[in-house]
């Protein structure tokens, strides 16, 4: 299976960030858990605190990819534009977001992005990277 997993603005940042809210792990350990924890799956990894080039990846990601993972950071609540390419999207999508949105400010409570995907794990820091990949295997089996 390939997956390419996204993510947006800020998270590069991660180990710098507020632990309490999205954990001690870095965005290069995330990518090292997955592919430790799914070794056999080709994955891509792609950050920008771009949204044209999240938007470019999503475009393209049905040509190359059986599912994607995608954690728009502070785009989730802003950008209706990504809301579209997800739409567009026609392969097996899961959000993550690793603060656990429902306990934080209302104005991140709501995604404008979710809509668009499979569904999304908030809460679980980069847990949710893996209970993502772990979906997206059971998308694929249920077709």
């Amino acid at each position: 299976m390939k997956i390419i997993v996204l993510n947006g603005p800020n998270l590069n940042m991660l180990g710098a960030r507020d632990e309490n809210q999205y954990g001690k792990m870095t965005l290069a350990g995330i990518e090292e858990l997955l592919k430790t924890e799914y070794p056999d799956f080709k994955f891509e990894f792609f950050q920008s605190n771009i949204e044209g080039e999240l938007i470019d990846r999503v475009q393209k990601a049905a040509d190359n990819f059986d599912g994607l993972i995608i954690n728009p950071g502070g785009y989730s609540h802003t950008s209706v534009a990504l809301r579209d390419a997800l739409e567009l999207c026609r392969i097996p999508k899961i959000e993550v977001h690793l603060s656990n949105l429902a306990d934080r400010e209302d104005f991140r409570k709501h995604s404008l992005t979710a809509s668009k995907t499979n569904g999304y794990i908030s809460g679980f820091k980069e847990d949710g990277y893996l209970a993502a990949v772990y979906l997206l295997i059971k998308i694929r089996d249920k077709k």
